[in-house]
């Protein structure tokens, strides 16, 4: 974007958004200034997860209906990245149907709806996938190549259902309406994806390549992912024309054996044990053609456009994700919007006893007392709970501590091997956003890890969900 361009706000409709790139999107696309409309299965389980001041609509089954007319009406740009994972489980014959029919159908009946409403949007946006290419070795592809081989079975089948779904704009054309389509390849993220299915194995010293290891990985950091469709937004209000296709990957893809070597760098664990070919094809199927062939996909257009990566290389992007001060931990992110200033809720937070009001009652937890009159950085705060029925104490340090901005409480002495919890407030759409990032170790290594990991990430993700439900009570939104 060029200096002197005074970005243009818009009505932004997004499907998928409960999604991997859906939730950090729609957040992405409130700090840029636009007003978000959701589209979903279900409006009200969609708010609640999002947790931030966008518009929902339901959209009970996308397959066989159109969407509601009210939520495409006024809508500046579509952006379509609803669809059935292709990386869970067993790629049955039913759920590869279910995985086509979620992509075509929907974008179908969403080009549909846009026909029958008497203004057109100014853009629709597709998330599609670089599966479109084929299994192709090495050679290098950007946005001009030609698709791959079409077919029934393993990466013929991602083939046909991108070439199928993609199609499904032809319409569009006649409308009047630019296509722009992003093919994104794998998105690197710490809590979901491909990257959290790696990371315990990684961990664990486990790691290392798949199969030969000569397969290209064409990867993108989740930041980036999202930056390339709000670039898009923007230049297209601008009045530019991004319409054709763009590849949502980093400009440097690197082989499985390079991928894996860097991530164990990443963590500070080797990664020399092999995953045999023909060991991922008896166990995942056909899906075993997701990490055994790939493709070497170059972002030129993106690139061209203007767009500029803030995650061009897999250390970079790995070094943010699982390196320094992540290394070896276990990270639970959240985001809740309040309707309320950043002082009045930040003021909430330093009372300590408020804890206990946000803290839900199975875990019996009492705040015994506190070093300061106030909370400062260094303040020590002293508890009393119960993990399961066994009652234990649990002391934490003010480490960091910045009025209406952050602040940082770590775990001297309790029930973890390491606890570091980062809050965080800043302003947005007339409320706070909220941000917390919990880095949590458990005692015994990976042996505690493998016994309990699994309860533990349990339990924090139910304090949270108990956590919003009070905070969403206490700061109402206006009716």
């Amino acid at each position: 974007m060029k200096s002197n361009d005074r970005q243009a706000a818009g009505v932004i409709l997004v499907t998928g958004a409960t999604g991997l790139i859906g939730r950090a999107l729609v957040l992405r696309l409130l700090e840029d200034g636009h007003e978000v409309r959701v589209l979903s299965r279900d409006a009200n389980r969609a708010a609640l997860t999002l947790g931030l001041p966008v518009q929902c609509f339901s959209w009970a089954n996308m397959k066989t209906e159109l969407p509601p007319r009210e939520a495409l009406e006024g809508s500046d740009i579509i952006i379509h990245l609803a669809g059935e994972s292709v990386g869970e489980g067993r790629w049955t014959t039913d759920r590869k149907k279910e995985m086509a029919d979620s992509r075509v159908l929907s974008t179908r009946n969403l080009v549909e709806g846009i026909k029958k409403v008497g203004k057109s949007p100014q853009a629709f946006i597709l998330g599609s996938a670089i599966g479109v290419y084929g299994n192709r070795g090495n050679e290098e592809l950007d946005e001009s190549s030609s698709s791959g081989v079409a077919g029934s079975s393993g990466s013929a089948f991602l083939t046909q259902v991108c070439l199928d779904w993609e199609k499904e704009l032809s319409p569009l054309s006649g409308l009047g309406v630019p296509a722009s389509v992003v093919r994104t390849g794998i998105v690197l993220a710490r809590d979901s994806g491909a990257l959290a299915k790696l990371l315990p194995i990684f961990q664990a010293g486990l790691g290392g390549k798949t199969g030969s290891g000569q397969q290209w990985m064409s990867w993108i950091h989740l930041r980036d992912i999202v930056g390339i469709f709000s670039h898009l937004v923007r230049e297209r209000l601008a009045g530019r024309d991004v319409s054709g296709i763009f590849n949502g990957t980093a400009p440097t893809p690197e082989t499985n054996a390079a991928f894996s070597k860097t991530l164990g760098a990443a963590l500070g664990k080797p990664a020399i044990l092999p995953a045999p070919g023909t060991a991922l094809q008896v166990g995942l199927g056909e899906m075993a053609d997701l990490v055994l062939t790939g493709q070497k996909v170059l972002p030129r257009r993106t690139v061209a456009s203007g767009y500029k990566f803030e995650f061009p290389t897999l250390k970079a992007a790995l070094e943010d994700l699982c390196g320094g001060r992540r290394k070896g931990a276990d990270v639970l992110e959240a985001v809740q919007w309040v309707p309320f200033p950043v002082e009045k809720v930040f003021s909430f937070f330093c009372d300590e006893k408020n804890l206990e009001r946000l803290t839900p009652p199975f875990l019996s937890f009492n705040v015994l007392g506190k070093s300061t009159d106030e909370i400062q950085e260094g303040t020590l705060i002293d508890y009393r709970l119960k993990l399961h029925g066994l009652p234990m104490k649990w002391r934490t340090r003010i480490e960091k501590w910045k009025p209406n901005e952050a602040f940082v409480d770590r775990q001297l002495s309790g029930p973890y091997a390491r606890w570091e919890h980062t809050h965080g407030f800043r302003p947005l759409r007339g409320g706070t956003l909220m941000t917390d990032e919990v880095l949590y170790r458990l005692p015994m290594g990976m042996l505690g890890k493998g016994v309990a990991g699994g309860y533990v990430r349990g339990d924090v993700m139910k304090i949270f969900d108990y956590r919003r439900e009070i905070i969403r009570k206490l700061f109402p939104a206006a009716t």
